[in-house]
């Protein structure tokens, strides 16, 4: 359960207690998250190699689609234009994006670089 905190507080794998991202990013503002390069508290180096990240991009694919997905449920109660419905599942992608980028990437450290995982 301590993991699943320290993903969706988005704390260092290693250590538990630094900080991921140096910002959260705001999509309202076209401001992306930004990622620190190391733990400031163990040091621990987050990006191993270029394109470490690239495998989080198939994660955030899927919250993408399960999220899509739930708001097409709930909405088709209330909106039976095809229009609206398109328009609002766009506007929940935009909303979504900068969570969904900080989760994915949060998630796929913690699959392949946690403190309990032993190379």
């Amino acid at each position: 359960m301590s993991q699943f905190i320290n993903i969706l507080d988005e704390k260092c794998p290693k250590c538990g207690h630094g900080k991921v991202f140096a910002k959260k990013g705001n999509p309202l503002l076209f401001q992306m998250p930004k990622m620190n390069a190391n733990c400031a508290e163990c040091g621990h180096k987050f990006e191993k190699e270029p394109g470490y990240f690239f495998g989080s991009m198939y994660v955030s694919y899927a919250m993408t689609v399960a999220e899509m997905m739930a708001v097409f449920a709930v909405a088709h109660f209330f909106i039976k234009s095809y229009v609206g419905m398109v328009s609002l599942i766009a506007l929940f992608a935009v909303l979504l994006s900068t969570f969904n980028f900080r989760l994915s990437r949060m998630i796929w450290i913690y699959m392949f670089d946690s403190k309990d995982r032993q190379l």
